[in-house]
C-alpha cells in the first residue's frame, strides 16, 4: 500500500493510506505514539478490503511519517489532523474506530462532523487520559518539575523510549475533556470493547464512556484478561464483528 501525503496549508504534512472501496467508509484514529502500521490498523484494512469498503489510516502529526515532532503535539492538533483526513481524503459518510488515545479523537470528530460520522467503534478508549491518568496521577515532585521544565519522561510499558509528556499537553487537553459533561451529544451508534485487566486504561473508561453517550445505541464488550493492546488474532476479530455490526446498521 502506497503512502500518500496531506499537504496542508499551514506547512503540516499527514501521511496516509487509502483503500478505494463502498460508502459508508471507515476511518482509523491510532493511539498515543502509535502510527497507522499497528495490528489494529492492518486487520482493519484487510476485513475492509474484503468487505469493498473504503478504508483509511493515518498518523497524526509528529507520529509514523507525518510531519511534525511528538512532544509538540496537543489533542487538538490531533484533533485537526483528524477532521482533515475527514474533510480531505474520507469525504462523505464513515463509521470511525478509534484505539485508545484515538477513541477519544473518535469522540471529537462525531461532536465536530455529525453528518458525516455515522457510528463509532471504540478499542480501550481514553477520552480525557491526559488529565485523568496522566495529571491527576503525578506525584507532586512530577508536578514540581513539570511545572519547571515544562516537560517529563514518562517510562513506556512497552520497551520504548520514555514519552515526553508536556505541560501544553495536558493544558490543551483540559479543553477537550468529555467524561465530565452530564451527557456527551452523540447519538450515533457505539459500540466499544475494553479488556478487564487493562493496566493502562481501566476498563471503566468505557463503562462511564457509554453511560454518558446520548446514543441509545451503544453496547461495551469486556474482555476476559484482555490488556490495554487487545492484538491478540481473537481479539482482533471481535474488534472486526463489531466494526461489521454497525456497519450493517448504517449502510
Amino acid at each position: 500500500m502506497t503512502t500518500k501525503f496531506l499537504s496542508l496549508a499551514d506547512g503540516r504534512k499527514i501521511a496516509y493510506c487509502l483503500t478505494e472501496g463502498k460508502l459508508p467508509g471507515v476511518v482509523f484514529c491510532g493511539g498515543f505514539k502509535s502510527d497507522m502500521t499497528g495490528s489494529k490498523a492492518m486487520a482493519l484494512e484487510a476485513f475492509c478490503k474484503q468487505r469493498g469498503q473504503r478504508f483509511v489510516r493515518f498518523d497524526y502529526t509528529g507520529h509514523g511519517q507525518s510531519s511534525g515532532t511528538f512532544a509538540e503535539g496537543t489533542i487538538g492538533a490531533w484533533r485537526q489532523d483528524a477532521l482533515d483526513i475527514l474533510d480531505n481524503v474520507a469525504t462523505g459518510e464513515n463509521v470511525v474506530v478509534g484505539s485508545s488515545m484515538g477513541g477519544w479523537i473518535m469522540l471529537l470528530l462525531a461532536l465536530a462532523r455529525k453528518k458525516q460520522v455515522k457510528a463509532l467503534v471504540g478499542i480501550a478508549s481514553a477520552p480525557d487520559f491526559t488529565e485523568d491518568l496522566i495529571w491527576q496521577q503525578l506525584t507532586d515532585e512530577q508536578r514540581e518539575e513539570m511545572n519547571t521544565k515544562g516537560v517529563i519522561h514518562m517510562p513506556s510499558c512497552y520497551g520504548e523510549d520514555p514519552y515526553p509528556i508536556t505541560l501544553q499537553l495536558l493544558a490543551e487537553g483540559r479543553g477537550h475533556c468529555l467524561l465530565e459533561q452530564a451527557v456527551i451529544d452523540i447519538a450515533v451508534p457505539v459500540r466499544l470493547i475494553h479488556g478487564t485487566k487493562d493496566d493502562d486504561v481501566p476498563w471503566q473508561f468505557s463503562q462511564i464512556l457509554m453511560e454518558k453517550l446520548a446514543s441509545k445505541d451503544v453496547c461495551l464488550r469486556l474482555v476476559k484478561d484482555g490488556g490495554h493492546r487487545l492484538s491478540e488474532p481473537d481479539q482482533l476479530e471481535m474488534m472486526c464483528q463489531l466494526l461489521k455490526e454497525v456497519l450493517c446498521l448504517v449502510e
